[in-house]
């Protein structure tokens, strides 16, 4: 059965998507595992890295289904849809690349109108894991990639996981929504003691290897303070900064496949997932 985690952070601008768009690769590519990744977020950011914009906007014009429908599958039906009907996985999972060996990167991508699923919230957050329960011996790793709000999506997320991780940017405010963070879970652990849900740990993004400004060795200093407050486990190993990261993004590229991401870059980024692989306990 598949190890389901969430990247999740109250505060967007975090490098959320990438870092979870490098993962899902390199989970896939270098570690033989048979990932699937789902866009929790209306922006879809991390559909539109996956599948660059030409193949994004194909996707939306062509009307194929998104995450939207898992959480829409049950809205009312008209005269012209008739009674609602379960959707099938192959109907929302978008084959990205397979490899002879086994491995395998799906999405199940997102799209803006996923928003109004926000506007009638009612008794729609435990189809996501409902829908992941039907694929999720088809998978080593499935990878969420949250939307920066509390909200239905966030329960969704929640109900369907069993690792939650957050990636933080050190900059001015990278504590504001870790205590939102925080006060979520502990409100859902306490309502849903039957299921297991651990923090993995806050993975640092974007910090400057060197000559790095004061305001981010404060940023690690406040985040990793309020972090041992919380009892949560912080990675050793960091994202460092990097053009490469959002180039190689826009590119559809991850950081390990990019012709001009530096070596020391990479081999950073490998440490990184090999540390959060062995956290789930995948490596």
């Amino acid at each position: 059965m598949a190890q389901v985690v969430s990247m999740i952070n109250m505060k967007g601008g975090v490098g959320k998507s990438t870092l979870t768009f490098n993962l899902a690769w390199r989970s896939a590519w270098r570690e033989n595992l048979r990932v699937l990744a789902v866009d929790l977020d209306p922006q879809a950011n991390l559909s539109q890295y996956f599948l660059g914009a030409k193949r994004y906007l194909d996707l939306l014009s062509k009307g194929s289904k998104t995450v939207v429908e898992i959480f829409e599958q049950f809205a009312s039906p008209t005269s012209k849809t008739g009674a609602p009907t379960l959707v099938e996985p192959s109907d929302v999972i978008h084959v990205l690349e397979e490899w002879d060996d086994g491995s395998v990167l799906h999405l199940v991508p997102s799209r803006l109108e996923l928003a109004w699923t926000l506007k009638n919230p009612t008794e729609k957050a435990q189809l996501l894991p409902q829908f992941l329960s039907k694929v999720q011996d088809q998978y080593d790793l499935i990878l969420i990639d949250c939307a920066p709000t509390e909200s239905i999506l966030t329960l969704a997320a929640y109900r369907s996981s069993r690792y939650l991780f957050v990636p933080v940017r050190p900059e001015f405010l990278a504590t504001i929504g870790l205590p939102l963070l925080a006060r979520s879970l502990e409100e859902f652990k306490l309502l849903h003691q039957n299921q297991e849900l651990d923090m993995g740990g806050i993975i640092f993004n974007g910090l400057r290897r060197t000559n790095t400004p004061p305001e981010q060795k404060k940023s690690v200093r406040d985040v990793t303070k309020l972090a041992a407050k919380y009892g949560w486990p912080v990675l050793e190993n960091v994202a460092h900064h990097s053009d490469s990261y959002p180039a190689g993004s826009r590119d559809g590229t991850p950081i390990f496949r990019t012709s001009y991401a530096r070596d020391y870059v990479i081999g950073e980024f490998h440490e990184v997932a090999t540390e959060f692989l062995h956290l789930i306990g995948l490596k």
